[in-house]
């Protein structure tokens, strides 16, 4: 069996371009899951490295070990944070500093700064797989509307908006998540419309949207793979479909809906087949799919694990999509 010490080498050697000179990057440091010890996963946020210890009994995850081969390694961290999913307090699972005192609070990625807080919640206020979705919004919306729904911390929003969307709609039931946002814009001198940060609950929105006729030119859709509220539910193993047509009026002809389903026990096939499903009747046409980055699947020659239900044709079980819309055209009476 393979030292824990000996994967994290490997891993490290894989990732060698992934480090910027200035240590203001994020990027999955090591894939536990897949690269060879399932109850360790660690990231990189900059100058601060996030440990995620997914053990059932937390010594298991070999943390503090961990932590030593970071600082033998990366002499330039500054500070380590723990984030022990079956901790025994709130604050074991949403992250306890280790070392060092301050964790960082932005990072670049393409440019933009994006705002983090590594100790908001149990993730980490950053999503690193839907890193290549950033770079499609950033390159493909320049100009465009656009609407981020179950938006987090409005990641997908930030890179619109940087690359030059005309309005940015940010949609997120948690106050605390948007003021996230907030700050990622006036990192990168983005103006504030207070009217776009929206802290409510996804279905009442997206119905008082549709009936004052607002329509956008692209749409993001990333939910939670399970989450109910008194408005609705959100299933990612059964409902995705649902979701999908409850968004699709609001984007306009020939626009654009991104969106992802992350639900583990999901095939990438059956996934697939649903997308296809509702591209049947030439309303919605799928253009692509978006892979996520190497870090997080990790590297051919790191890659030991497999996931629990195949992802393919996606190459992960966050399966991102790019569908294009098409609405019947109006008719007008005489």
């Amino acid at each position: 069996m393979i030292s824990l010490p000996a994967l994290l080498d490997s891993a490290l050697a894989a990732r060698g371009g992934f480090f910027d000179e200035r240590h203001e990057s994020a990027f999955r440091l090591f894939n536990g899951f897949l690269e060879g010890f399932p109850a360790l996963s660690i990231d990189i946020y900059a100058r601060s490295v996030l440990l995620h210890n997914y053990a059932e009994a937390p010594a298991d995850g070999q943390a503090a070990g961990a932590q030593r081969w970071v600082l033998e390694k990366l002499p330039w961290v500054r500070c380590i944070l723990v984030k022990t999913r079956n901790g025994q307090s709130d604050s074991e699972k949403r992250g306890q500093i280790t070392f060092g005192t301050t964790p960082d609070r932005k990072v670049k990625e393409r440019g933009v700064w994006y705002a983090i807080d590594l100790t908001m919640n149990r993730d980490a206020s950053l999503y690193l797989d839907t890193r290549n979705l950033r770079a499609w919004a950033l390159g493909n919306l320049a100009g465009k509307t656009v609407l981020n729904t179950f938006a987090y911390t409005g990641s997908l929003g930030v890179a619109a908006r940087a690359g030059g969307a005309a309005r940015v709609v940010q949609l997120d039931r948690n106050r605390a998540f948007l003021n996230v946002a907030k700050t990622s814009y006036t990192l990168n001198g983005f103006p504030l419309d207070k009217k776009d940060f929206i802290a409510e609950d996804f279905f009442p929105v997206v119905s008082q949207l549709k009936r004052t006729g607002q329509t956008f030119d692209c749409a993001f859709l990333d939910p939670p793979f399970f989450a109910a509220t008194s408005k609705g539910t959100v299933d990612l193993e059964t409902g995705s479909t649902k979701l999908i047509n409850k968004i699709r009026p609001l984007v306009n002809n020939d626009g654009w809906l991104a969106v992802i389903n992350n639900a583990l026990f999901v095939s990438g096939r059956d996934y697939l087949a649903s997308l296809e499903a509702l591209c049947a009747d030439g309303y919605l046409s799928l253009e692509e799919l978006i892979p996520v980055p190497e870090d997080s699947t990790g590297f051919p020659q790191t890659r030991v694990g497999s996931l629990p239900v195949d992802p393919a044709p996606f190459n992960h079980s966050t399966k991102i999509a790019l569908l294009r819309v098409r609405r019947k055209p109006k008719v007008h009476p005489r």
